[in-house]
């Protein structure tokens, strides 16, 4: 694949963190005397960073949180979050075998994600996928996707400027993120999409994590 780099999204795309974002979710919406969401809901709700699931939550569970309220509201949820990382989430089938290959091929990899960077570090450490990555560039980042500008300083962040990229996603966000960026796009159909993924915009929409290379290659010709 010559001199290639390829930057993933991290949620929806390598792991499946839904469980354990709801619980944390959860726990905070009890103490605040709200119900309780369904994981399908919760799925719905991320994609943008811990504020915006924030405020969808609220938005969802009753009267909308006060501006100025979000922010103490984020800080309790991500100290649930940081209690209980990596219970219940799972690196998606065939996403580890496939890391592995690209970096055997000598392939830089990146993951450019709107979770909240220290977060992000503590799930990659839990999961012992932090191996994998030359660059991780979490959602504290001040032009964070759909900028395109992410994804760019992830790969400055890589050593990989210069190089051909691609951009790996499950969602409207991660492609309109790599349009602004320049780099195609391959999107996973099973992420956390809030749309039909055949109606993403991607270059190329896979099934399977192990069907990345041939898509690479496709995107790429």
């Amino acid at each position: 694949m010559g001199a290639l780099a390829v930057v993933f999204d991290l949620d929806g795309t390598l792991i499946d963190s839904a469980p354990d974002v709801r619980a944390a979710l959860n726990r905070l919406l009890a103490e605040e005397g709200r119900r309780q969401l369904s994981l399908p809901e919760v799925q719905e709700l991320v994609g943008e960073g811990a504020s915006a699931l924030i405020e969808r939550a609220w938005a969802v569970t009753g009267d909308a949180a006060a501006e100025t309220g979000v922010k103490p509201l984020v800080e309790r949820y991500l100290a649930h979050y940081r209690a209980h990382p990596a219970d219940h989430t799972h690196v998606y089938d065939g996403v580890v075998a496939e890391l592995e290959r690209l970096r055997a091929a000598g392939i830089p990899l990146g993951i450019c994600t709107n979770k909240p960077h220290r977060m992000t570090e503590i799930v990659l450490d839990a999961l012992g996928l932090a191996k994998h990555f030359a660059a991780v560039l979490g959602g504290d980042f001040p032009r964070r996707k759909p900028d395109g500008e992410h994804i760019r300083e992830t790969l400055r962040r890589m050593g990989a400027e210069g190089r051909t990229a691609v951009y790996v996603g499950d969602s409207i966000t991660d492609v309109r993120a790599a349009r602004d960026a320049g780099l195609p796009v391959v999107a996973v159909s099973y992420g956390y999409a809030r749309m039909p993924p055949e109606d993403l915009g991607a270059d190329i929409l896979i099934d399977r994590f192990a069907d990345l290379g041939p898509a690479i290659a496709k995107v790429l010709a």
